[in-house]
């Protein structure tokens, strides 16, 4: 019974610890965020861990008590805030949308629904969807987290990226295991207080960073309307990061000559490993450069901001007026139509056709 007794205890105490840690990052990261869209969504997703840490605890309150469903609803509704969070933090231009608060809304409302009796959400096509939706949503911050790791040029944002892999996700998918294997109504008390370490280790790691992060660097402003005429070697946006010591003129010469003379940006997967050789740096010093000397958070941002120069140049061009715009997009070192018409349509508001029609009209004309 002691034993029971200190077991208790120690996981009220460390869900505790977690559940104010956790507030203490929201409104830190609102405080510091100031307004941006992924500090709304950090917060938030802080907010919906402390109400899992309250949710997940051995001995929850009665299921069908009027206070228990606005914290299920929120609950539930987290993994949806997290794949929110994951784009916007990887995401430099995404953008919130009308169909993502109905996401939520379906995953927040549907299992309170359910434990008042609701007939459509205790239907079993609705049980599936309430399952399979939380772990697609899950898998999907996790493409998002790895998708374009490398090319990243933001290195508050790299580590992030390992600390959701590392730590978040892996916490996730234990939880789920054993939810699934046990029951969530028949895991030992041992798993209990081994979840709650873990929501608190997680929560004071998170405290501990946010601490020491840049966050101006972390949570970028919202992207600027890029200019038709832009030159590639200009900062797209203002510098990111305050700079830690001095960058090499000569390095951001070379590498712009690199760039706009021997139009390196054409040689087919390019990497920023590959350009760090050549300019005998390493990635991580390659990185730096191009973020805090010139704007770019990342590199792929960066390449295509030279070709899609080389293609605006080519397609304004009336003697290339008769060359197929795949063509064009192929010697500006693009892979595909597809990526080059939709970066061209970003950068310019307009398809390449109607570019090439607008600019070579005034030329003729």
């Amino acid at each position: 019974m002691i034993d029971v007794g200190i077991t208790a205890y120690s996981d009220a105490a460390l869900r505790g610890g977690a559940i104010a840690l956790f507030l203490v990052v929201a409104v830190a990261v609102l405080r510091q965020g100031r307004g941006r869209l992924l500090a709304w969504l950090g917060a938030a997703l802080s907010v919906g861990a402390a109400t899992y840490a309250i949710c997940s605890a051995p001995g929850h309150p009665v299921r069908h008590s009027i206070w228990y469903a606005p914290a299920l609803a929120v609950c539930a509704g987290n993994v949806a805030i997290f794949w929110l969070f994951t784009r916007a933090a990887f995401d430099d231009f995404f953008r919130l949308a009308p169909w993502h608060a109905l996401l939520w809304l379906a995953l927040a409302v549907c299992p309170v629904a359910g434990l008042f009796g609701a007939d459509f959400a205790t239907s079993r096509p609705m049980e599936v969807a309430l399952r399979v939706a939380p772990v697609a949503l899950a898998l999907l911050a996790l493409v998002q987290t790895v998708k374009d790791w490398r090319g990243d040029l933001v290195e508050g944002r790299r580590k992030l990226r390992f600390f959701i892999i590392a730590v978040v996700v892996l916490h996730s998918a234990i939880s789920a295991a054993v939810d699934l294997s046990l029951g969530t109504d028949r895991v030992p008390p041992a798993l209990h207080l081994l979840n709650a370490a873990a929501l608190a280790l997680i929560a004071a790691v998170i405290a501990v960073a946010l601490l020491q992060a840049d966050l101006d660097g972390m949570f970028p402003a919202p992207a600027p309307a890029a200019a038709p005429a832009a030159q590639p070697t200009a900062a797209p946006a203002r510098q990111e990061e305050p700079l830690d010591g001095p960058l090499d003129t000569a390095l951001l010469a070379e590498l712009d000559r690199l760039m706009t003379v021997e139009r390196l940006y054409r040689q087919e997967g390019l990497t920023i490993g590959a350009l760090a050789a050549k300019l005998g740096l390493t990635e991580r010093q390659l990185r730096r450069t191009i973020n805090r000397g010139l704007g770019f958070r990342n590199f792929n941002e960066y390449l295509n901001r030279h070709r899609l120069a080389d293609a605006k140049q080519a397609l304004a061009d009336p003697s290339q007026a008769e060359v197929p715009i795949l063509t064009i997009a192929l010697d500006s070192g693009f892979q595909s139509l597809g990526p080059f018409n939709r970066a061209f349509k970003t950068d310019t508001g307009m398809t390449p056709t109607e570019f090439r029609r607008s600019t070579v009209g005034r030329t003729g004309g």
